[in-house]
Protein backbone atom coordinates (compact mmCIF):
# COMPACT_ATOMS: atom_id res chain seq x y z
CA UNK A 1 0.00 0.00 0.00
CA UNK A 2 2.86 2.37 0.77
CA UNK A 3 4.31 1.73 -2.70
CA UNK A 4 0.94 2.55 -4.30
CA UNK A 5 0.70 5.77 -2.30
CA UNK A 6 4.18 6.80 -3.51
CA UNK A 7 3.18 6.18 -7.13
CA UNK A 8 -0.05 8.15 -6.67
CA UNK A 9 1.99 11.03 -5.24
CA UNK A 10 4.32 11.01 -8.26
CA UNK A 11 1.40 11.00 -10.69
CA UNK A 12 -0.25 13.90 -8.89
CA UNK A 13 3.00 15.83 -9.21
CA UNK A 14 2.94 15.14 -12.96
CA UNK A 15 -0.62 16.42 -13.06
CA UNK A 16 0.52 19.69 -11.53
CA UNK A 17 3.41 19.90 -13.98
CA UNK A 18 1.08 19.42 -16.96
CA UNK A 19 -1.27 22.14 -15.76
CA UNK A 20 1.62 24.53 -15.19
CA UNK A 21 2.69 23.84 -18.79
CA UNK A 22 -0.76 24.95 -19.96
CA UNK A 23 -2.02 21.43 -20.68
CA UNK A 24 -5.60 20.55 -19.73
CA UNK A 25 -5.26 16.94 -18.53
CA UNK A 26 -9.04 16.38 -18.78
CA UNK A 27 -10.31 17.95 -22.03
CA UNK A 28 -13.96 17.64 -23.08
CA UNK A 29 -13.75 15.53 -26.24
CA UNK A 30 -11.59 14.18 -29.05
CA UNK A 31 -12.64 13.68 -32.66
CA UNK A 32 -11.86 10.13 -33.77
CA UNK A 33 -11.96 8.95 -37.36
CA UNK A 34 -11.14 5.28 -36.70
CA UNK A 35 -10.89 2.57 -34.09
CA UNK A 36 -7.98 0.14 -33.91
CA UNK A 37 -9.82 -2.73 -35.57
CA UNK A 38 -10.72 -0.46 -38.54
CA UNK A 39 -7.01 0.08 -39.14
CA UNK A 40 -6.18 -3.63 -39.06
CA UNK A 41 -9.13 -4.67 -41.22
CA UNK A 42 -8.52 -2.02 -43.90
CA UNK A 43 -4.74 -1.61 -43.81
CA UNK A 44 -4.23 -2.10 -47.55
CA UNK A 45 -6.56 0.84 -48.29
CA UNK A 46 -4.44 3.39 -46.39
CA UNK A 47 -1.62 5.50 -47.81
CA UNK A 48 0.75 7.81 -45.97
CA UNK A 49 -1.37 10.67 -47.21
CA UNK A 50 -4.42 9.42 -45.33
CA UNK A 51 -4.63 11.02 -41.90
CA UNK A 52 -6.33 9.09 -39.12
CA UNK A 53 -7.13 9.90 -35.50
CA UNK A 54 -7.54 7.32 -32.77
CA UNK A 55 -7.89 7.38 -28.98
CA UNK A 56 -7.39 4.91 -26.18
CA UNK A 57 -5.74 3.98 -22.91
CA UNK A 58 -1.97 3.52 -22.84
CA UNK A 59 -1.18 -0.15 -22.33
CA UNK A 60 2.60 0.05 -22.68
CA UNK A 61 5.35 2.58 -23.46
CA UNK A 62 8.90 1.99 -24.67
CA UNK A 63 11.06 5.12 -24.97
CA UNK A 64 14.29 4.94 -27.00
CA UNK A 65 15.98 8.32 -27.02
CA UNK A 66 14.36 10.46 -29.69
CA UNK A 67 11.59 7.96 -30.50
CA UNK A 68 9.08 5.89 -28.56
CA UNK A 69 6.73 3.01 -29.20
CA UNK A 70 3.42 3.14 -27.35
CA UNK A 71 0.48 0.74 -27.39
CA UNK A 72 -3.01 2.07 -26.80
CA UNK A 73 -6.23 0.11 -26.36
CA UNK A 74 -9.73 1.14 -27.37
CA UNK A 75 -12.81 -1.07 -27.10
CA UNK A 76 -12.00 -2.87 -30.35
CA UNK A 77 -8.29 -3.78 -30.11
CA UNK A 78 -4.80 -2.63 -29.21
CA UNK A 79 -2.63 -0.76 -31.69
CA UNK A 80 0.96 0.48 -31.66
CA UNK A 81 1.92 4.16 -32.00
CA UNK A 82 5.29 5.42 -33.19
CA UNK A 83 6.08 8.81 -31.64
CA UNK A 84 9.23 10.77 -32.50
CA UNK A 85 10.65 14.03 -31.23
CA UNK A 86 11.02 15.34 -34.79
CA UNK A 87 7.36 14.78 -35.62
CA UNK A 88 5.60 15.98 -32.45
CA UNK A 89 8.16 18.60 -31.41
CA UNK A 90 10.73 18.66 -28.62
CA UNK A 91 8.43 20.12 -25.92
CA UNK A 92 5.56 17.75 -26.72
CA UNK A 93 7.93 14.79 -26.81
CA UNK A 94 9.29 15.72 -23.39
CA UNK A 95 5.71 15.71 -22.05
CA UNK A 96 4.98 12.42 -23.83
CA UNK A 97 7.83 10.74 -21.99
CA UNK A 98 6.14 11.65 -18.69
CA UNK A 99 2.91 9.86 -19.57
CA UNK A 100 2.03 6.68 -17.69
CA UNK A 101 0.38 3.38 -18.42
CA UNK A 102 -3.33 3.94 -17.83
CA UNK A 103 -3.44 7.47 -19.27
CA UNK A 104 -5.84 8.15 -22.14
CA UNK A 105 -4.45 9.87 -25.22
CA UNK A 106 -5.67 10.82 -28.66
CA UNK A 107 -3.31 10.60 -31.63
CA UNK A 108 -3.32 11.85 -35.21
CA UNK A 109 -1.05 10.51 -37.92
CA UNK A 110 -0.80 8.00 -40.76
CA UNK A 111 -0.84 4.22 -40.97
CA UNK A 112 2.32 2.23 -41.76
CA UNK A 113 4.14 -1.03 -41.04
CA UNK A 114 7.29 -1.19 -38.94
CA UNK A 115 10.39 -3.10 -40.02
CA UNK A 116 9.09 -6.06 -38.05
CA UNK A 117 5.80 -5.95 -39.98
CA UNK A 118 3.58 -4.56 -37.22
CA UNK A 119 0.73 -2.31 -38.33
CA UNK A 120 1.16 0.98 -36.46
CA UNK A 121 0.28 4.66 -36.42
CA UNK A 122 3.05 7.18 -37.14
CA UNK A 123 2.06 10.05 -34.85
CA UNK A 124 2.04 13.62 -36.16
CA UNK A 125 0.53 14.88 -32.90
CA UNK A 126 -1.03 13.58 -29.71
CA UNK A 127 -3.27 14.94 -26.94
CA UNK A 128 -3.60 13.91 -23.30
CA UNK A 129 -7.27 13.07 -22.74
CA UNK A 130 -7.27 11.83 -19.15
CA UNK A 131 -4.43 11.53 -16.65
CA UNK A 132 -4.70 8.42 -14.50
CA UNK A 133 -3.79 8.89 -10.85
CA UNK A 134 -3.70 5.28 -9.71
CA UNK A 135 -1.42 2.72 -11.40
CA UNK A 136 -3.05 -0.26 -13.09
CA UNK A 137 -2.25 -3.80 -11.93
CA UNK A 138 1.00 -4.93 -13.54
CA UNK A 139 0.44 -7.34 -16.42
CA UNK A 140 3.32 -8.71 -18.46
CA UNK A 141 2.82 -10.13 -21.93
CA UNK A 142 5.12 -12.24 -24.08
CA UNK A 143 4.19 -13.88 -27.36
CA UNK A 144 0.52 -13.22 -26.67
CA UNK A 145 0.61 -14.87 -23.22
CA UNK A 146 -0.24 -12.80 -20.13
CA UNK A 147 1.80 -13.08 -16.93
CA UNK A 148 1.04 -11.68 -13.47
CA UNK A 149 -2.52 -10.88 -14.59
CA UNK A 150 -5.09 -9.39 -12.25
CA UNK A 151 -6.04 -12.87 -11.05
CA UNK A 152 -7.47 -12.58 -7.51
CA UNK A 153 -11.12 -13.46 -8.16
CA UNK A 154 -12.61 -11.63 -5.20
CA UNK A 155 -10.67 -8.48 -6.03
CA UNK A 156 -11.69 -8.79 -9.68
CA UNK A 157 -15.38 -8.96 -8.74
CA UNK A 158 -15.08 -5.99 -6.37
CA UNK A 159 -13.13 -3.90 -8.89
CA UNK A 160 -14.67 -5.07 -12.14
CA UNK A 161 -13.42 -1.97 -13.97
CA UNK A 162 -9.82 -3.12 -13.42
CA UNK A 163 -10.75 -6.66 -14.38
CA UNK A 164 -12.12 -5.40 -17.71
CA UNK A 165 -9.01 -3.31 -18.38
CA UNK A 166 -6.39 -5.99 -17.82
CA UNK A 167 -8.28 -9.22 -18.64
CA UNK A 168 -9.64 -8.93 -22.19
CA UNK A 169 -11.35 -12.34 -22.07
CA UNK A 170 -13.63 -10.99 -19.33
CA UNK A 171 -14.81 -8.22 -21.60
CA UNK A 172 -15.50 -10.82 -24.29
CA UNK A 173 -17.79 -12.69 -21.88
CA UNK A 174 -19.96 -9.63 -21.37
CA UNK A 175 -20.10 -8.88 -25.08
CA UNK A 176 -21.45 -12.43 -25.50
CA UNK A 177 -23.92 -11.83 -22.68
CA UNK A 178 -25.37 -8.88 -24.56
CA UNK A 179 -25.63 -11.00 -27.73
CA UNK A 180 -27.38 -13.78 -25.80
CA UNK A 181 -30.01 -11.43 -24.37
CA UNK A 182 -30.44 -9.75 -27.74
CA UNK A 183 -30.96 -13.08 -29.50
CA UNK A 184 -33.56 -14.16 -26.90
CA UNK A 185 -35.49 -10.98 -27.63
CA UNK A 186 -35.12 -11.48 -31.38
CA UNK A 187 -36.45 -15.04 -31.22
CA UNK A 188 -39.48 -14.07 -29.14
CA UNK A 189 -40.18 -10.95 -31.21
CA UNK A 190 -40.06 -12.95 -34.44
CA UNK A 191 -42.52 -15.45 -32.97
CA UNK A 192 -45.15 -12.85 -32.21
CA UNK A 193 -44.38 -12.15 -28.55
CA UNK A 194 -44.72 -8.61 -27.20
CA UNK A 195 -42.10 -7.32 -24.77
CA UNK A 196 -43.70 -5.67 -21.73
CA UNK A 197 -42.66 -4.22 -18.38
CA UNK A 198 -44.18 -5.06 -15.02
CA UNK A 199 -43.55 -3.61 -11.53
CA UNK A 200 -40.35 -4.31 -9.67
CA UNK A 201 -41.77 -2.77 -6.50
CA UNK A 202 -44.84 -4.83 -5.62
CA UNK A 203 -47.41 -4.57 -2.82
CA UNK A 204 -47.39 -8.38 -2.60
CA UNK A 205 -44.72 -10.70 -3.97
CA UNK A 206 -45.53 -13.98 -5.67
CA UNK A 207 -44.95 -16.26 -8.64
CA UNK A 208 -42.18 -18.29 -7.00
CA UNK A 209 -41.18 -19.88 -3.72
CA UNK A 210 -38.64 -17.50 -2.20
CA UNK A 211 -38.08 -14.95 0.54
CA UNK A 212 -38.39 -11.36 -0.68
CA UNK A 213 -36.50 -8.18 0.01
CA UNK A 214 -38.72 -5.74 1.89
CA UNK A 215 -38.74 -1.95 1.66
CA UNK A 216 -40.98 0.96 2.66
CA UNK A 217 -42.57 3.66 0.53
CA UNK A 218 -42.65 6.84 2.61
CA UNK A 219 -45.28 8.75 0.64
CA UNK A 220 -47.72 5.83 0.53
CA UNK A 221 -46.69 4.72 4.03
CA UNK A 222 -46.81 1.07 3.05
CA UNK A 223 -44.53 -1.93 2.86
CA UNK A 224 -43.44 -2.94 -0.63
CA UNK A 225 -41.41 -5.89 -1.90
CA UNK A 226 -38.83 -6.29 -4.64
CA UNK A 227 -40.28 -8.82 -7.05
CA UNK A 228 -39.21 -12.43 -6.82
CA UNK A 229 -40.83 -13.17 -10.21
CA UNK A 230 -43.05 -11.38 -12.71
CA UNK A 231 -45.36 -14.35 -13.33
CA UNK A 232 -48.54 -13.04 -11.71
CA UNK A 233 -48.37 -9.70 -13.51
CA UNK A 234 -47.74 -11.32 -16.88
CA UNK A 235 -50.73 -13.60 -16.30
CA UNK A 236 -52.84 -10.51 -15.63
CA UNK A 237 -51.87 -9.36 -19.12
CA UNK A 238 -52.97 -12.69 -20.61
CA UNK A 239 -56.29 -12.21 -18.79
CA UNK A 240 -56.43 -8.69 -20.21
CA UNK A 241 -56.24 -9.92 -23.81
CA UNK A 242 -52.57 -10.09 -24.75
CA UNK A 243 -51.89 -13.56 -26.11
CA UNK A 244 -48.08 -13.67 -26.21
CA UNK A 245 -46.05 -11.55 -23.79
CA UNK A 246 -42.55 -11.65 -22.35
CA UNK A 247 -40.30 -9.69 -20.05
CA UNK A 248 -36.55 -9.70 -19.58
CA UNK A 249 -36.54 -8.93 -15.89
CA UNK A 250 -34.41 -8.43 -12.81
CA UNK A 251 -35.62 -10.57 -9.91
CA UNK A 252 -34.57 -10.32 -6.28
CA UNK A 253 -34.58 -13.17 -3.79
CA UNK A 254 -33.39 -12.90 -0.22
CA UNK A 255 -31.48 -16.14 -0.23
CA UNK A 256 -27.98 -17.54 0.08
CA UNK A 257 -25.22 -17.08 -2.46
CA UNK A 258 -23.28 -19.80 -4.22
CA UNK A 259 -21.88 -20.56 -7.67
CA UNK A 260 -25.30 -20.47 -9.31
CA UNK A 261 -27.22 -18.05 -7.07
CA UNK A 262 -27.01 -14.28 -6.65
CA UNK A 263 -29.66 -12.28 -4.73
CA UNK A 264 -30.23 -10.17 -7.86
CA UNK A 265 -30.50 -12.12 -11.10
CA UNK A 266 -31.82 -11.80 -14.64
CA UNK A 267 -34.50 -13.99 -16.18
CA UNK A 268 -36.88 -13.99 -19.10
CA UNK A 269 -40.47 -15.11 -18.63
CA UNK A 270 -42.96 -15.54 -21.44
CA UNK A 271 -46.64 -16.51 -21.48
CA UNK A 272 -48.38 -18.05 -24.46
CA UNK A 273 -52.18 -18.22 -24.59
CA UNK A 274 -53.80 -21.41 -25.93
CA UNK A 275 -50.56 -23.40 -25.63
CA UNK A 276 -49.57 -26.07 -23.09
CA UNK A 277 -46.32 -27.34 -21.61
CA UNK A 278 -45.78 -29.77 -24.51
CA UNK A 279 -45.82 -27.00 -27.13
CA UNK A 280 -43.61 -24.85 -24.91
CA UNK A 281 -41.10 -27.70 -24.68
CA UNK A 282 -40.56 -27.78 -28.45
CA UNK A 283 -40.44 -23.98 -28.54
CA UNK A 284 -37.77 -23.68 -25.82
CA UNK A 285 -35.63 -26.34 -27.50
CA UNK A 286 -35.75 -24.26 -30.68
CA UNK A 287 -35.00 -21.07 -28.70
CA UNK A 288 -31.87 -22.54 -27.09
CA UNK A 289 -30.50 -23.56 -30.49
CA UNK A 290 -31.27 -20.15 -31.97
CA UNK A 291 -29.54 -18.32 -29.11
CA UNK A 292 -26.43 -20.52 -29.29
CA UNK A 293 -26.09 -20.09 -33.04
CA UNK A 294 -26.53 -16.31 -32.89
CA UNK A 295 -24.29 -15.67 -29.86
CA UNK A 296 -21.44 -18.21 -30.07
CA UNK A 297 -21.91 -19.67 -33.55
CA UNK A 298 -21.94 -23.36 -32.57
CA UNK A 299 -24.33 -25.91 -31.09
CA UNK A 300 -21.63 -28.21 -29.68
CA UNK A 301 -19.24 -26.81 -27.09
CA UNK A 302 -17.42 -27.53 -23.85
CA UNK A 303 -18.76 -26.61 -20.46
CA UNK A 304 -16.27 -27.60 -17.79
CA UNK A 305 -15.29 -31.20 -18.41
CA UNK A 306 -18.39 -31.97 -20.46
CA UNK A 307 -19.12 -31.55 -24.14
CA UNK A 308 -22.66 -30.22 -24.52
CA UNK A 309 -24.62 -30.81 -27.71
CA UNK A 310 -27.63 -28.57 -28.34
CA UNK A 311 -27.91 -29.85 -31.90
CA UNK A 312 -29.42 -33.22 -31.01
CA UNK A 313 -33.01 -33.73 -29.84
CA UNK A 314 -33.30 -32.81 -26.16
CA UNK A 315 -34.02 -35.82 -23.97
CA UNK A 316 -37.37 -36.07 -22.15
CA UNK A 317 -38.23 -38.11 -19.06
CA UNK A 318 -40.61 -37.96 -16.12
CA UNK A 319 -39.31 -37.13 -12.66
CA UNK A 320 -40.74 -40.34 -11.22
CA UNK A 321 -39.10 -42.58 -13.84
CA UNK A 322 -35.66 -41.04 -13.32
CA UNK A 323 -35.93 -41.23 -9.54
CA UNK A 324 -36.86 -44.91 -9.83
CA UNK A 325 -33.88 -45.50 -12.13
CA UNK A 326 -31.26 -43.62 -10.11
CA UNK A 327 -32.56 -43.78 -6.54
CA UNK A 328 -34.44 -47.09 -6.63
CA UNK A 329 -37.70 -45.81 -5.13
CA UNK A 330 -41.17 -45.56 -6.68
CA UNK A 331 -42.31 -42.12 -5.53
CA UNK A 332 -45.83 -42.22 -7.02
CA UNK A 333 -46.74 -45.12 -4.75
CA UNK A 334 -45.03 -43.82 -1.61
CA UNK A 335 -46.47 -41.74 1.22
CA UNK A 336 -44.70 -38.99 3.15
CA UNK A 337 -43.59 -41.26 5.99
CA UNK A 338 -42.04 -43.74 3.55
CA UNK A 339 -40.23 -40.93 1.76
CA UNK A 340 -38.96 -39.58 5.08
CA UNK A 341 -37.57 -42.99 6.07
CA UNK A 342 -35.91 -43.37 2.66
CA UNK A 343 -34.31 -39.92 2.85
CA UNK A 344 -32.96 -40.52 6.35
CA UNK A 345 -31.53 -43.87 5.24
CA UNK A 346 -29.62 -42.00 2.54
CA UNK A 347 -28.44 -39.28 4.97
CA UNK A 348 -30.39 -36.53 3.18
CA UNK A 349 -31.09 -33.38 5.19
CA UNK A 350 -34.87 -33.49 5.52
CA UNK A 351 -37.40 -32.68 8.23
CA UNK A 352 -40.22 -34.97 9.29
CA UNK A 353 -42.79 -32.24 8.57
CA UNK A 354 -41.74 -31.89 4.90
CA UNK A 355 -44.61 -32.34 2.46
CA UNK A 356 -44.61 -34.94 -0.30
CA UNK A 357 -43.16 -32.57 -2.88
CA UNK A 358 -40.30 -31.42 -0.65
CA UNK A 359 -39.19 -35.02 -0.04
CA UNK A 360 -39.33 -35.79 -3.76
CA UNK A 361 -37.38 -32.64 -4.57
CA UNK A 362 -34.59 -33.62 -2.14
CA UNK A 363 -34.35 -37.12 -3.61
CA UNK A 364 -34.28 -35.77 -7.16
CA UNK A 365 -31.59 -33.18 -6.33
CA UNK A 366 -29.34 -35.79 -4.76
CA UNK A 367 -29.69 -38.75 -7.10
CA UNK A 368 -30.78 -37.42 -10.49
CA UNK A 369 -29.69 -33.81 -11.12
CA UNK A 370 -25.91 -34.48 -11.26
CA UNK A 371 -26.48 -37.10 -13.99
CA UNK A 372 -28.40 -34.76 -16.33
CA UNK A 373 -25.50 -33.62 -18.52
CA UNK A 374 -27.05 -33.40 -21.99
CA UNK A 375 -30.17 -31.20 -22.37
CA UNK A 376 -33.04 -33.01 -20.67
CA UNK A 377 -36.63 -31.97 -19.98
CA UNK A 378 -37.84 -33.37 -16.65
CA UNK A 379 -41.62 -33.68 -16.72
CA UNK A 380 -44.47 -33.95 -14.23
CA UNK A 381 -43.57 -32.46 -10.87
CA UNK A 382 -45.33 -32.90 -7.52
CA UNK A 383 -48.34 -30.62 -7.07
CA UNK A 384 -47.19 -29.71 -3.55
CA UNK A 385 -44.20 -27.73 -4.89
CA UNK A 386 -45.97 -26.38 -7.99
CA UNK A 387 -48.92 -24.31 -6.75
CA UNK A 388 -49.35 -22.38 -10.03
CA UNK A 389 -49.34 -25.35 -12.43
CA UNK A 390 -52.33 -27.16 -13.91
CA UNK A 391 -53.22 -30.63 -12.59
CA UNK A 392 -51.92 -33.41 -14.82
CA UNK A 393 -54.36 -34.47 -17.52
CA UNK A 394 -53.72 -38.12 -16.62
CA UNK A 395 -55.82 -37.59 -13.49
CA UNK A 396 -52.98 -38.40 -11.07
CA UNK A 397 -53.66 -36.01 -8.19
CA UNK A 398 -50.05 -35.89 -7.02
CA UNK A 399 -48.50 -34.38 -10.14
CA UNK A 400 -48.92 -31.34 -12.36
CA UNK A 401 -48.03 -30.40 -15.92
CA UNK A 402 -44.66 -28.87 -15.28
CA UNK A 403 -41.20 -29.40 -16.71
CA UNK A 404 -37.73 -28.11 -15.99
CA UNK A 405 -34.83 -28.14 -18.44
CA UNK A 406 -31.52 -29.43 -17.08
CA UNK A 407 -28.10 -29.17 -18.72
CA UNK A 408 -24.76 -30.05 -17.12
CA UNK A 409 -26.54 -30.91 -13.88
CA UNK A 410 -28.20 -27.49 -13.50
CA UNK A 411 -31.72 -26.17 -14.08
CA UNK A 412 -32.05 -23.64 -16.92
CA UNK A 413 -35.78 -23.29 -17.55
CA UNK A 414 -39.09 -23.92 -15.82
CA UNK A 415 -42.51 -24.30 -17.45
CA UNK A 416 -46.14 -24.89 -16.48
CA UNK A 417 -49.35 -25.58 -18.21
CA UNK A 418 -50.67 -22.67 -16.17
CA UNK A 419 -53.46 -23.28 -13.71
CA UNK A 420 -56.43 -21.21 -14.90
CA UNK A 421 -59.18 -22.53 -12.62
CA UNK A 422 -59.61 -19.65 -10.12
CA UNK A 423 -61.22 -21.82 -7.45
CA UNK A 424 -58.49 -24.44 -7.54
CA UNK A 425 -55.88 -21.66 -7.62
CA UNK A 426 -57.33 -20.26 -4.40
CA UNK A 427 -57.17 -23.68 -2.76
CA UNK A 428 -53.52 -24.08 -3.80
CA UNK A 429 -52.49 -20.66 -2.46
CA UNK A 430 -54.37 -21.26 0.77
CA UNK A 431 -52.40 -24.51 1.16
CA UNK A 432 -49.26 -22.42 0.72
CA UNK A 433 -50.52 -20.08 3.43
CA UNK A 434 -50.78 -23.03 5.81
CA UNK A 435 -47.16 -23.90 5.08
CA UNK A 436 -46.20 -20.31 5.90
CA UNK A 437 -47.97 -20.63 9.24
CA UNK A 438 -45.85 -23.71 9.92
CA UNK A 439 -42.67 -21.72 9.34
CA UNK A 440 -41.97 -22.15 5.62
CA UNK A 441 -40.72 -18.65 4.79
CA UNK A 442 -40.58 -19.42 1.06
CA UNK A 443 -44.21 -20.52 0.69
CA UNK A 444 -46.26 -18.21 -1.51
CA UNK A 445 -48.76 -15.73 -0.06
CA UNK A 446 -52.42 -15.49 -1.08
CA UNK A 447 -52.74 -12.72 -3.67
CA UNK A 448 -56.40 -11.66 -3.62
CA UNK A 449 -56.00 -9.19 -6.48
CA UNK A 450 -54.55 -11.90 -8.72
CA UNK A 451 -57.29 -14.34 -7.73
CA UNK A 452 -59.93 -11.72 -8.56
CA UNK A 453 -58.31 -11.19 -11.97
CA UNK A 454 -58.42 -14.94 -12.61
CA UNK A 455 -62.14 -14.99 -11.84
CA UNK A 456 -62.71 -12.90 -14.99
CA UNK A 457 -61.31 -15.82 -16.98
CA UNK A 458 -57.84 -16.78 -18.22
CA UNK A 459 -57.39 -18.87 -21.39
CA UNK A 460 -55.30 -22.05 -21.39
CA UNK A 461 -51.72 -20.79 -21.19
CA UNK A 462 -48.15 -22.07 -21.18
CA UNK A 463 -45.70 -20.10 -19.04
CA UNK A 464 -41.92 -20.38 -19.20
CA UNK A 465 -39.10 -18.86 -17.16
CA UNK A 466 -35.45 -19.06 -18.26
CA UNK A 467 -32.47 -18.08 -16.10
CA UNK A 468 -30.39 -15.79 -18.30
CA UNK A 469 -27.36 -15.72 -16.00
CA UNK A 470 -27.08 -19.52 -16.07
CA UNK A 471 -27.54 -19.56 -19.83
CA UNK A 472 -24.68 -17.08 -20.16
CA UNK A 473 -22.56 -19.28 -17.88
CA UNK A 474 -23.26 -22.26 -20.13
CA UNK A 475 -22.50 -20.51 -23.42
CA UNK A 476 -19.33 -18.80 -22.13
CA UNK A 477 -17.99 -21.81 -20.17
CA UNK A 478 -18.03 -20.10 -16.76
CA UNK A 479 -18.86 -22.17 -13.69
CA UNK A 480 -19.68 -19.25 -11.37
CA UNK A 481 -22.53 -16.78 -11.71
CA UNK A 482 -20.18 -14.03 -10.50
CA UNK A 483 -18.16 -14.45 -13.70
CA UNK A 484 -21.16 -13.42 -15.81
CA UNK A 485 -22.48 -10.56 -13.64
CA UNK A 486 -20.67 -7.26 -14.10
CA UNK A 487 -21.19 -6.32 -10.46
CA UNK A 488 -22.09 -9.38 -8.37
CA UNK A 489 -23.19 -9.04 -4.77
CA UNK A 490 -20.23 -9.39 -2.39
CA UNK A 491 -19.85 -9.75 1.34
CA UNK A 492 -18.82 -6.62 3.17
CA UNK A 493 -15.08 -6.25 3.48
CA UNK A 494 -13.88 -6.29 7.09
CA UNK A 495 -10.99 -4.14 8.24
CA UNK A 496 -8.05 -6.22 9.44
Amino acid sequence: MEEINDLVKIRKEKLTLFREAGINPYPYSFARTHKANNIFENFDAFTTEDKVSLAGRIASVRVMGKAAFCVIADDSAKIQLYVTRDNVGEENYAIFKKLDIGDFIGVKGYVFKTKTGEISIHADSYELLSKSIRPLPIVKEKDGVLFDAFADKELRFRKRYLDLIVNPEVKATFVKRTKIIGSIRKFLDENGFLEVETPILQPLYGGASARPFTTHHNSLDRTLYLRIADELYLKRLIIGGFERVYEVCKNFRNEGMDKTHNPEFTAVEFYWAYADYCEAMDFVEELFRFVAEKSIGVLQFHFGNNEINLGEKFQRATMSDLIKTHAGIEILGANEQELYVFCKSKNLEVKENFNYGQFVDEIFSEFVEPKLIQPTFILDYPKAISPLAKAHRSGDERIVERWELFIAGKEFANCFSELNDPLEQRERLEEQAKLREKGDEEAQPVDEDFLEAMEYGMPPTAGVGIGIDRLVMLLTNNDSIKDVLLFPQMREQKDN
